[in-house]
């Protein structure tokens, strides 16, 4: 029996996941309906993730689907959320999830059981309608997710104890009509930051962006109009990025984000060009600062009455409203520290999911990562993962090993991502993917295809990484893969060839391969 918190993306999969290995899942949501993060509402409910209603998703359709079932072609590329929402209601119907789904429950503790260095079980002590309920379940994943604790750090910006406007958190946003006529300042440069700048503008006297480190932007329209994730996340390009020395690495990454406008002309260039930060996805954002609608400033340095100073510029500028877009606390007010240990915001986790010190591996966390691609298919293989390892059928490594793996995880992340607010969560996507699909048996040969399905084998190495290459084959093994890998190009035009014939086919898998087969044939011969 498995216990699983939350019933948003990742709670989806892993009971779904849980039920293909044969587990007893029972899922349980302290809200009424599915969707955890993509689920909108009007009020901000406790505990609970909130977004504004014009949230798009950053990553394509094709390169977010689970692995084995695909966005209806319909849909557009880039998903509104009330439609990734309508996705998650499909898939859950589909696979019949519901059923395992207690509604209206928050779990309130869980405890290890008298007995578990030997067993590993779990007491779970849940409430619904005011009536506490205690469960012992065979083991536990955690799928919470990390935006529901907003990071609102006011002790590091003197002088805001005396500011006379209006701020609040990102999390407390949800329509622009707060900023009509206003002198608007958003401090931070995530996604959510450039979203409500973008917004703000067009109702705002005046926006200002205060970054301390800058951002790397990336449009969704890509290289020749495609999604930028099937263009940059293909296994090419992460044999390319990890295998090349570091300067020329981030040569690569400097000219392929500079490609669409130069970022030190905007004010945006990373104070560290050579740390990889997360790209930000927005379309709007250079055009706002090229017709002045938005201004970009360096950090704050101190808030004034009605104003504030900025860094190196030596002129106050007013405000009226400020918006803090700065993140999220991991938090997990159900579980004892001791169980999940969180450190600078970061929690100590082999491979992003299992604490590394407990005596039975019976408890995990899914969706606790930041990687530079979808989250959905990254949740999936997590849950895939952890319910092989609770029924048994695939084993951890010793926790000296675990611990000294996280720790120099840690140590490189600084390095490569730097360790500012959940830097440290951050990882390569398809790296990550193929590390856990192997432990499972789930990653794809591309030269043992090459050898039986020479078409399919270009397609996954030169084109886009869709997740459905992961149930070519092993357990989970799904007989629409290969046909999902082949046809991802015609579900990505579908909603945009609105105008021209249906039987119009774009020539770029043809191009790809023809020159992928070449490409592949010299990595063969020279054994890159």
């Amino acid at each position: 029996r498995v216990a699983m918190v939350g019933a948003g993306v990742s709670g989806l999969a892993a009971t779904k996941c849980c039920l293909a290995e044969g587990l007893e899942p029972t899922c349980f949501e302290q809200s009424q309906d599915i969707g955890g993060l993509w689920r909108y509402t009007e009020h901000i409910e406790a505990g609970r993730p909130s977004l504004y209603p014009s949230v798009i998703s950053n990553t394509s359709k094709e390169m977010s689907a689970f692995s084995d079932f695909p966005f209806p072609e319909h849909f557009p590329v880039f998903l509104p959320n009330a439609l990734l929402l309508d996705y998650l209601r499909r898939y859950a119907e589909h696979f019949s999830l519901r059923e395992h789904i207690r509604f209206g429950t928050t779990v309130v503790s869980i405890r290890k059981h008298p007995d578990f260095a030997t067993t590993g079980r779990w007491n779970v002590v849940t409430e619904a309608e005011g009536k506490q309920t205690s469960h012992v379940f065979d083991a536990v994943m955690v799928c919470s997710g990390s935006f529901s604790e907003p990071s609102l750090p006011l002790q590091c910006f003197p002088g805001m104890e005396r500011f006379r406007g209006q701020y609040f958190h990102s999390r407390q946003y949800k329509h622009p009509d707060v900023f009509q006529g206003k002198r608007v300042l958003v401090v931070g440069m995530g996604n959510s930051g450039a979203d409500i700048a973008v917004e703000a503008s067009r109702v705002a006297a005046k926006v200002t962006i205060s970054t301390t480190r800058g951002a790397w932007l990336l449009s969704r329209v890509f290289e020749h109009g495609y999604p930028w994730d099937m263009i940059l996340n293909t296994r090419l390009m992460s044999l390319i990025k990890t295998n090349l020395p570091g300067p020329l690495s981030w040569w690569l990454i400097n000219y392929k984000v500079n490609r669409w406008f130069s970022h030190e002309n905007y004010g945006l260039q990373p104070e560290n060009s050579w740390l990889v930060r997360e790209p930000l996805l927005n379309d709007d954002l250079p055009s706002y600062i090229l017709t002045g609608r938005i201004t970009i400033r360096p950090g704050v340095k101190e808030f004034k009455d009605n104003s504030v100073l900025f860094h190196n510029c030596p002129e106050e500028e007013p405000v009226d409203i400020v918006v803090f877009c700065t993140g999220y606390t991991i938090s997990f007010p159900f579980l004892e520290e001791s169980v999940v240990r969180v450190e600078n915001k970061h929690a100590s986790l082999y491979k992003y999911v299992f604490p590394t010190h407990l005596q039975q591996p019976t408890l995990a966390v899914l969706g606790l990562i930041k990687p530079l691609g979808g989250i959905m298919p990254v949740s999936e293989m997590q849950a895939r993962w952890v319910s092989r390892v609770f029924k048994g059928l695939c084993q951890l490594p010793p926790q000296s090993v675990m611990e000294k793996e996280v720790n120099e995880k840690k140590k490189n992340q600084i390095q490569w991502f730097g360790l500012t607010f959940d830097e440290v969560l951050k990882t390569e996507w398809l790296v990550y993917l193929d590390t856990l699909a192997s432990f499972i048996g789930a990653k794809p040969s591309v030269l043992g295809l090459l050898c039986t399905d020479p078409r399919l084998a270009l397609t996954i190495f030169f084109g886009p990484c869709s997740p459905y290459q992961y149930r070519l084959g092993g357990p989970g093994r799904w007989e629409g893969a290969r046909q999902a890998i082949l046809t991802q190009w015609d579900r990505v035009l579908k909603p945009t060839r609105t105008r021209v014939p249906a039987g119009s086919s774009s020539s770029f898998p043809c191009l790809l391969t023809v020159v992928g087969f070449l490409l592949l044939l010299a990595a063969v011969i020279f054994g890159f």
